[in-house]
């Protein structure tokens, strides 16, 4: 009885680990939206007038798609993929409705959501599930 290990590949890996590090910073950054902080930028004009316990949930239901997708991922299911994609679209909506107040963090996590769906794009042809 032969046992094959299961493997993934590097895009999937770095983006599991991606959406571990951001889901872990996304949860820090709900408590400083929930906390009503004087850290944060001022979102009066924002998508949710300035309701910083709104961004707070966002901020947690995003954090929650990323932890799950990344332990599915990086365990080698394919719903992982599917929370992965939705995860990325969901951080690159809020990238563009908070650009004009937050215009470096709304960059960088697009640029982050464009690294994770390439990532899962270059290897969605690879049958990794056999």
């Amino acid at each position: 009885m032969s046992t094959q290990a299961q493997s993934t590949s590097g895009w999937v890996t770095f983006a599991g680990i991606l959406l571990f590090a951001v889901g872990f910073f996304r949860i820090i950054s709900a408590i400083s939206y929930l906390a009503n902080s004087h850290r944060v930028n001022d979102f009066t004009n924002g998508a949710f007038n300035g309701n910083l316990w709104v961004y707070g949930v966002w901020d947690l239901c995003v954090a929650a798609l990323a932890l799950g997708a990344a332990v599915s991922l990086l365990g080698g299911g394919r719903f992982g993929r599917l929370i992965a994609y939705v995860w990325a679209i969901f951080v690159i909506v809020q990238g563009f409705l908070t650009i004009g107040q937050a215009p470096w963090y709304s960059a960088a996590m697009i640029t982050l959501s464009v690294f994770v769906i390439y990532g899962l794009a270059s290897t969605a042809g690879e049958d990794q599930w056999s």
